[in-house]
């Protein structure tokens, strides 16, 4: 399915709102500018197996550029706005993105950017001006509202987050088959896992930019439902959103449990949440005992998954499961998991090990699958001769700053003569985290 289907069906029905400012995207309106956009893209040059690489926040334009891709056999690769402009052009020239759409808020990035991206054929910009960039809403207005005959379906393809080298654009094969067709492993694992259906409300409070957010919130539209979409999560805030738009599925990470229990109990106490049937959540471990108080809170209505943005595998379990076994991710409801050492053999049951994912078939590829070593190591880093301490801390920690986003550099660093590895020559990493686990 895809919008068009419930366009066609109740054009007035919401889509999408923002729960900041009330603004709206009806199935009409979602249809119409998908498939304007569609039709600007291919004006531009835009065939199938492209990419069109998003810039924004939270936006209701993210859901128009997201179904213009999948409707014209595109990859839609949506690009972290925290990032430095070297990183976000980085992402932008491996992806190979031939169109680039970017929010006004993003301009100082989107304008720096420019002149290191030059193989992008179109720019386009919402929500204001943005130097060398043309205007979306201009671009749309202009280009037909009649869909293509032949609508191949697209795919995502996001990039990891690039923690210990370059980020890999994580590229899906696209399906061979028309948009109007079901192929979306996430829309079936959403239906039949989760219970999501024409008549749910998804309140999405993370950034639409990683991989759950943008792939859920495609979901939910492709199933009919209604996207509740906060621009930033705000504990009380989300709180409201489920009281007022009559939540029935939510997707949250442990930091956004922990926020909310931090209210004071009359803040807690002061919404109505009972429209809430799902509870999600996923992207880090949570802790125990945040788990066992949400649960005693809003019941057991908590599921958690555990998977990447690889989609080579998922496991999943319901409130039911965990308090019989606190601490589990559940059993496996896509792909085969292992328990490896870390020279890759399996483990017997109880053991302690790396978890993978087996599947039949590759369910992906690593974007050019690059193979080179970091260009920046630091010159001091593993240099004889270095002389470790505080004033080496601080100079890598600077020089990791200057060529990444603050948020992954690292707070500390330790200096040793060695790390724990295998014959093989791999790092060992069960190891070193029990070597450094406690400071």
């Amino acid at each position: 399915m895809h919008p068009g289907t419930y366009a066609a069906q109740a054009p007035d029905k919401i889509a999408a709102v923002m729960t900041e400012s009330g603004e709206t995207l009806s199935y009409g309106e979602l249809e119409q500018r998908s498939v304007q956009l569609a039709r600007a893209l291919r004006e531009a040059g835009l065939r199938p197996g492209d990419v069109v690489a998003l810039l924004t926040e939270n936006s209701l334009r993210a859901f128009e550029v997201y179904w213009a891709a999948l409707r014209s056999g595109l990859y839609i690769t949506a690009v972290n706005y925290r990032l430095k402009p070297e990183e976000v052009a980085y992402i932008v020239n491996d992806s190979g993105a031939a169109a680039l759409v970017v929010s006004a808020e993003q301009a100082a990035t989107a304008e720096a950017i420019a002149g290191q991206t030059a193989a992008v054929k179109l720019r386009l910009a919402f929500g204001g001006a943005v130097d060398g960039h043309g205007c979306y809403e201009q671009t749309i207005a202009a280009a037909p509202a009649v869909p293509f005959t032949d609508q191949p379906r697209g795919a995502t393809m996001l990039y990891s987050s690039g923690t210990t080298g370059r980020p890999k654009g994580v590229q899906p094969p696209l399906p061979g088959v028309q948009v109007t067709e079901p192929s979306d492993a996430v829309a079936a694992l959403a239906q039949l896992f989760f219970g999501v259906t024409a008549d749910s409300v998804y309140l999405s409070p993370g950034p639409i930019y990683h991989a759950a957010p943008l792939r859920w919130c495609g979901a939910i539209t492709e199933l009919g439902g209604t996207v509740v979409m906060m621009k930033r999560f705000d504990a009380e805030q989300a709180l409201r959103a489920i009281q007022d738009r009559s939540v029935t599925h939510a997707q949250f990470v442990p930091t956004m449990f922990v926020r909310m229990l931090q209210l004071p109990q009359q803040a807690r106490d002061r919404y109505d949440i009972s429209s809430l049937r799902v509870a999600i959540h996923a992207a880090a471990p949570c802790p125990v005992e945040v788990k066992q108080k949400m649960i005693d809170w809003w019941g057991p209505i908590l599921v958690e998954y555990y998977a990447g943005t690889e989609g080579n595998g998922m496991t999943a379990v319901d409130s039911a499961t965990w308090l019989t076994r606190p601490g589990t991710v559940g059993r496996p409801i896509l792909g085969t998991l292992r328990i490896c050492a870390d020279d890759g053999t399996e483990l017997p049951a109880g053991q302690p090990g790396g978890v993978f994912f087996e599947r039949d078939e590759i369910p992906f590829s690593y974007h050019n699958d690059p193979d080179e070593t970091r260009a920046a190591q630091h010159p001091d880093q593993p240099a004889v001769g270095a002389v470790p301490g505080p004033a080496l801390e601080q100079e890598i920690i600077a020089y990791v700053k200057s060529k990444i986003a603050s948020f992954k550099a690292p707070r500390t660093i330790r200096f040793v003569d060695e790390l724990p590895r295998s014959e093989a020559g791999k790092l060992m990493k069960s190891q070193l985290k029990a070597m450094y686990a406690y400071g």
